[in-house]
């Protein structure tokens, strides 16, 4: 594989809330931005669902990062890619090297909503 694909990070910041608790602040001055780099990035999944009114399309790219890295991504982050917004489905799945047991390197679903 090729892990020349490059996505933004997008990091909720914190903020307290009327009540006292600490919730996700997703304003722009508040998310943490990160760069990742040598990932290979490629279409998954695609599904449309019409109705009287609208038609929803959820599309999903399979994020593969290189082998011996761990990119800094967890399924609260958002990711930013070819200009469009994208969340994290699921869990981050890191692969161990079976030699080692470190991680070998990771992979996630990334989808984007739309409709």
């Amino acid at each position: 594989m090729f892990f020349f694909d490059s996505l933004v990070r997008v990091r909720a910041g914190t903020r307290t809330d009327r009540g006292g608790n600490t919730v996700a602040d997703w304003s722009p001055t508040a998310v943490n931005r990160l760069t990742v780099d040598q990932l290979n990035i490629q279409p998954a999944s695609q599904s449309e669902d019409q109705d009287a009114t609208r038609t929803g399309v959820v599309t999903g790219w399979r994020v593969q990062s290189a082998e011996g890295t761990r990119p800094d991504i967890t399924a609260a982050d958002r990711l930013e890619w070819r200009g469009r917004l994208y969340e994290v489905d699921g869990e981050v799945a890191e692969w161990p090297d079976p030699l080692t047991g470190t991680v070998h390197h990771i992979e996630l679903t990334m989808v984007r909503a739309t409709g």
